[in-house]
């Protein structure tokens, strides 16, 4: 029952920028024709060591516009360098594109100039490589997730990295560990990846994401243990206040929330015999947990659910009951949780009420079935050439509320498209379109000239691999949504046949023993309310203060 918290996007404003290095050579004598060439040593020389001899005189003036902070006209400039129409040598033509990607950076042109900075961070042996590292963790901050500056960052190595651990840069320092922890994470390297966000210090902004991983990294290696005690340096670190968290409440307890399925995933085990044994204290804390979720949280009624399955495990069908009668309250019309069905049927086939658990399957078929058509029938609009994009369109309208969607489905697709990482592709496709409406204000003469053409055409680029990344994300979230309320059809289809069976065997028994086994009723959810409550019998009518407390007194037929 463990699923895969969602993950989150930082936001925040860039770091006040240093001012630019000097480059490598040429600076101190620019002027001087006779300066000798100055080899710059490189850790990677697979394609022999680059050199940056004397630049010419337009690559001198562009540097010297560069300085004076005239980011445009540099750029241009810097633009005939890099593509070689001023002569200077390889060196100072790499020194150039580092300084046309720092140019574009102030100029706010952040795709284009992450466009140029990802050339450099592919190429260990760039005379940039190490100093294009400060300014990718620079655009992390104002690009958001989706512009994947994670795998850029994955292009260095911890001793990179370790150079900014410093008085100065120590906030930098952690940001890229936590940075080239993700990128880890995402190869499943999870044991590196969990070194680096143990690096990631309590004072940085970043501290409480990196624990949040190192929790999940340490899940997916089957250490529970550790992966809670991340968990739970999330909420002592946002009782203590914490900086950099954008959504506390939300973080607080999605933090509950994975401690909870940590706790619950480690609670059934396989004996020698394959038999699930359940270690009813580990339960009990996964139960604990559950609860300390907010009742106001998104997360609320996905505890809820969750809990009703480690309630019935325990065997406390009343509570795995009563959680699925507040879930189905008309507080949450828009709530999708058809497993709650099989859960309440698997309930009636445990206690021998087969024509309960009959009933409700055939409920749960006839209300899904047409459910599962009707979104099958979406899905095969989006088809062919360009589906990505069309899809792309579908989930805009969707967000805005414009899609054409049968009341019964609405809520079903706005939750299948309300990801959290679907919402992150839709902010990066904002962004960029903000960034091309600060292009079309640019002068003519930039608009106009090869530098403009390379910024619109990153951003032409990078839009259209957002959309169709987008696209198929949502389309992908949609089919799983699809996917899993086919299982829970299938699911109820098996509990029909385990209840042929089971009635099945008590015939069979009436058959050889001339009469049916003994039954004793057995009564589980009686409760008996103390001083400080009353009981209140649902009489068809809901109150919010009962959600959550609700109880079903349910009755076993099972034969003794």
């Amino acid at each position: 029952m463990l699923v895969a918290p969602t993950a989150f996007a930082q936001k925040g404003k860039a770091p006040a920028a240093p001012a630019a290095p000097a480059a490598k050579a040429g600076d101190a004598k620019k002027n001087d024709k006779k300066a000798a060439p100055k080899e710059i040593e490189l850790e990677d020389e697979a394609d022999g060591p680059v050199t940056a001899g004397q630049m010419t005189e337009e690559a001198a003036q562009a540097k010297r516009l560069f300085d004076a902070e005239r980011w445009s006209e540099s750029a241009l400039l810097l633009k005939r360098v890099v593509d070689g129409e001023t002569g200077d040598d390889e060196g100072n033509k790499q020194i150039a594109q580092y300084h046309l990607a720092i140019a574009l950076y102030r100029l706010q042109f952040f795709q284009a100039s992450y466009a140029i900075f990802s050339e450099i961070a592919d190429k260990t042996n760039h005379l940039k490589f190490n100093e294009t590292l400060l300014w990718l963790s620079k655009l992390a901050t104002q690009l958001p997730e989706p512009a994947d500056i994670i795998e850029r960052v994955g292009k260095y190595k911890s001793e990179q990295v370790a150079r900014f651990n410093n008085p100065q840069q120590r906030d930098l320092y952690w940001q890229l560990n936590y940075l080239l922890g993700r990128y880890k994470y995402r190869n499943r390297n999870y044991e590196e990846a969990i070194s680096l966000f143990e690096k990631v210090d309590a004072k940085s902004k970043y501290y409480v994401q990196a624990q949040f991983f190192t929790g999940i990294s340490n899940v997916q290696l089957r250490k529970s243990v550790p992966a809670v005690k991340s968990f739970q340096q999330i909420v002592r670190a946002l009782d203590e206040g914490v900086e950099g968290v954008e959504d506390e409440s939300r973080m607080r307890d999605l933090a509950f929330l994975s401690m909870a399925r940590t706790y619950y995933s480690a609670s059934v085990r396989l004996d020698d015999n394959s038999v699930p044994k359940i270690d009813g204290n580990k339960l009990s804390a996964a139960v604990k947990y559950w609860n300390r979720v907010d009742v106001g949280s998104e997360y609320w009624l996905d505890a809820l659910f969750e809990q009703s399955w480690a309630y019935f495990m325990a065997g406390d069908y009343p509570h795995a009951l009563g959680n699925m009668h507040t879930i189905e309250s008309p507080y949450f019309p828009n709530a999708f949780y058809p497993e709650a069905d099989i859960l309440k049927a698997v309930i009636s086939f445990t206690i021998c009420q087969y024509q309960d658990a009959t009933t409700i399957v055939a409920r749960m078929r006839k209300r899904y079935e047409p459910i599962k058509k009707e979104l099958e029938a979406i899905l095969n609009r989006f088809k062919g050439e360009d589906a990505e994009t069309k899809f792309f369109d579908f989930l805009k309208d969707v967000r805005a509320g414009k899609a054409a969607l049968s009341p019964t489905v609405k809520p079903i697709v706005e939750n299948a498209l309300s990801d959290r990482q679907l919402l992150r592709n839709l902010e990066y496709v904002r962004v960029l379109d903000e960034e091309d409406a600060r292009y079309k204000k640019a002068p003519a003469a930039f608009r106009n000239s090869p530098v403009g053409g390379d910024v619109t055409d990153a951003l032409s680029l990078a839009r259209d691999l957002a959309v169709r990344n987008a696209g198929t994300l949502a389309r992908e979230r949609y089919q799983r949504y699809l996917d899993e309320l086919n299982e829970h059809l299938r699911d109820a289809s098996k509990i029909l046949i385990d209840i042929t069976a089971a009635e099945r065997n008590k015939l069979d028994q009436e058959v050889v023993s001339g009469q049916l086994t003994k039954e004793e009723a057995l009564v589980f959810g009686v409760v008996k309310p103390d001083d400080e409550h009353v009981l209140w019998p649902f009489n068809g009518e809901y109150w919010r203060d009962e959600l959550g407390f609700y109880r079903q007194v349910v009755t076993s037929k099972c034969g003794k």
